[in-house]
């Protein structure tokens, strides 16, 4: 996809600081770091969603799993652990429209999501 910020930096047209560069997946350090250790872990050809099931297979969701624990163990994050979220749709604040996953670690990260309002 011609106008994909994630396509643009996999193909290597936007600079990032990449971290690992598979066969199917890329990851890299994301620009606006929510924990210490926070890295976008991408397919190298575009895929809207998590819901795009007609582009996603086990294997791909499985490669970019395993890219992560990789990572983790990389960054020094395996043993305290991590956390990982694959996001979708406006609630979940998905911004750019390529699956992506996130890679989260580095301190300890508190509840999963904020408690429900009342």
């Amino acid at each position: 996809m011609s106008d994909c910020i994630f396509c643009k930096i996999v193909a290597g047209e936007l600079p990032a600081q990449v971290v690992f560069n598979g066969p199917n997946v890329t990851a890299y350090r994301d620009i606006n770091p929510m924990a210490p250790t926070h890295i976008l872990i991408v397919p190298n050809h575009h895929v809207e969603h998590i819901r795009d099931w007609g582009a996603i297979d086990g294997a791909l969701l499985s490669e970019m799993v395993q890219a992560a624990n990789e990572i983790a163990e990389m960054e020094g994050i395996a043993e305290s652990g991590y956390r990982l979220i694959f996001n979708y749709g406006p609630d979940a604040n998905l911004v750019v429209p390529h699956l992506h996953l996130h890679l989260l670690g580095g301190r300890p990260l508190g509840p999963m999501v904020l408690p429900p309002r009342d």
